[in-house]
């Protein structure tokens, strides 16, 4: 990947596409909280690292048709929210996802006639995680499919990792009985090596829409080179609308 714009950017909140209603996201950060520990003695500041923490901040603009803005906004729930911010919608590209507490939804009438709204989410229990897109931007199955491999090669030597990963599912919308979404890897993109199963890289089934989900393998799981988002079912669906994107550890996770 090479330099790029903020051109063509997604963002979803609790299972709904919002992209087109943001105006702008103001913040999109995560590490450690700052603990200052200057001693008498010191000419400059002396920190350590404290907790992660993270989140999001993003204007938008009102929408109160079926699936916008509004009606993923406004409910202000006291229960976890998944929110996420997708690079463009390219297979591969980054993407930053926070499980959060939405903390705002308030609005400013411009003497122009804008009505804009200005919206927080504060990370709650694993900050804000960067990852990769194994979907691009969001993908629509039509019955049980296998979706397309992304080389998480982050060394340039070898492929493979070995301190697990997660990943983020927003499911947008939903038409039939089940469908199961999990991740396959593979150390070649199946040139010899079939994709298999990622030890737990499934999803909850699904059965209904908008839902979300954040889900961990353990820390110390060997992670092939190529992985893919699947979706399987056993007694059918018509229509899957969903993201998915991962965060593959280079060292052990601590939350």
């Amino acid at each position: 990947m090479a330099k790029g714009t903020g051109l063509g950017d997604n963002c979803y909140v609790g299972g709904y596409d919002i992209s087109g209603d943001v105006g702008e996201l103001s913040r999109i950060g995560g590490g450690p909280a700052l603990l200052p520990v200057t001693g008498i003695d010191k000419s400059a500041f002396e920190r350590l690292g404290g907790k992660r923490d993270g989140g999001l901040a993003f204007s938008s603009f009102f929408n109160d048709e079926a699936l916008f803005e509004h009606v993923a906004l406004s409910p202000l729930p006291t229960a976890d929210v998944l929110v996420s911010y997708y690079r463009g919608t390219t297979l591969g590209n980054r993407a930053a996802s926070c499980i959060a507490k939405q903390v705002n939804y308030d609005p400013d009438r411009g003497d122009d006639g804008a009505l804009v709204f200005s919206v927080e989410a504060l990370a709650n229990s694993f900050g804000l995680e960067w990852g990769t897109m194994l979907t691009a931007g969001t993908k629509t199955d039509t019955g049980a499919a296998n979706g397309t491999g992304v080389d998480g090669d982050l060394s340039g030597s070898s492929g493979s990792t070995s301190f697990g990963l997660q990943a983020y599912l927003h499911v947008m919308s939903f038409t039939g009985t089940d469908a199961t979404i999990k991740l396959q890897e593979s150390s070649d993109d199946a040139s010899g090596d079939a994709y298999a199963d990622v030890t737990g890289g499934g999803f909850t089934q699904v059965s209904s829409a908008p839902v979300t989900e954040r889900i961990a393998t353990g820390a110390a799981l060997t992670v092939e080179q190529w992985l893919r988002a699947i979706t399987t079912t056993s007694a059918g669906f018509s229509e899957m609308t969903f993201a998915v994107m991962v965060v593959r550890n280079i060292a052990t996770p601590v939350f």
